[in-house]
């Protein structure tokens, strides 16, 4: 692909992308590693979840494109409360009826209620008034869900409840999740807004602080799934991190009125 020629995708595409993408990519991590009977093949689950960050920026950036400047970052951190919900919720839901194995379906259409009642509520006794606001946050809530279970995954490298409480919850690494996941939705379209913005370099840079979330969880998943997969984790998210940061800047230089050399910074001052 062109980097500089740029790409428009419409919002069934990119939900399309997201949710297939971010389902198979959970079910290959699991199913591979079950195969195999290690955890090599958990940093899919952090591939899987680039798919559901780039749907999940393009529906903030939709959403705030109404005005919402200043509240992008509220947005992003309530769609990634929603999701830290659901996903448990599903799988634990999956598990006592004794399907575990539908963990991710039913945790994907839960989301998507949950973010699509609370959209309804936003419009209707918030009275935010904007058009998209429901699609927008079916589509955000399902998103991050999908991107918060991809990462769990592959820091547990099982779709067990139990696993995934003992490992991502009671650990604390949720946290690392929860703040590594708002970050991947609300900045990408926090930090290109403006009348210059454009979607492909607002949704690389979703791409961008993935593949960082990648890196990050995978010195995080040196406890919990063993040196060796993790190691695996955090090359394969340094390279990503790298193709999308020269993507970006690229992007950057290309939609800029000028590009200039600002010299050293001055002092700060006392």
């Amino acid at each position: 692909m062109d980097q500089l020629k740029g790409f428009k995708l419409e919002p069934k595409q990119l939900r399309m992308y997201g949710i297939i993408g971010s389902v198979v990519g959970i079910y290959l991590t699991v199913g591979l590693n079950a195969m195999t009977g290690t955890k090599v093949f958990s940093f899919i689950g952090c591939i899987a979840a680039l798919f559901a960050v780039l749907w999940g920026a393009n529906s903030i950036r939709r959403i705030c494109s109404y005005g919402l400047g200043t509240g992008v970052p509220a947005m992003g951190m309530l769609c990634t409360g929603m999701a830290c919900v659901a996903a448990v919720f599903g799988l634990n839901i999956a598990g006592r009826f004794g399907f575990e194995i539908a963990g991710p379906i039913i945790t994907l259409v839960y989301a998507m209620v949950f973010g699509y009642v609370v959209g309804t509520l936003c419009n209707k006794v918030m009275k935010f008034n904007i058009p998209i606001m429901e699609e927008g946050l079916m589509d955000g809530s399902g998103a991050c869900t999908m991107a918060v279970l991809a990462w769990s995954v592959s820091l547990s490298g099982s779709l067990s409840y139990n696993e995934i409480i003992a490992t991502v919850y009671n650990t604390g690494f949720l946290a690392v999740i929860f703040i590594l996941g708002g970050m991947a939705l609300f900045h990408p379209f926090n930090a290109n807004l403006g009348p210059d913005e454009k979607q492909d370099r607002t949704l690389i840079d979703g791409m961008m602080v993935g593949g960082l979330a990648m890196f990050g969880l995978g010195i995080c998943s040196i406890v919990t799934i063993g040196f060796a997969p993790a190691m695996l984790t955090i090359v394969v998210g340094f390279a990503l991190w790298y193709y999308f940061f020269v993507w970006y800047f690229r992007l950057a230089k290309r939609d800029a009125a000028a590009v200039v050399g600002t010299g050293l910074l001055p002092p700060s001052a006392l």
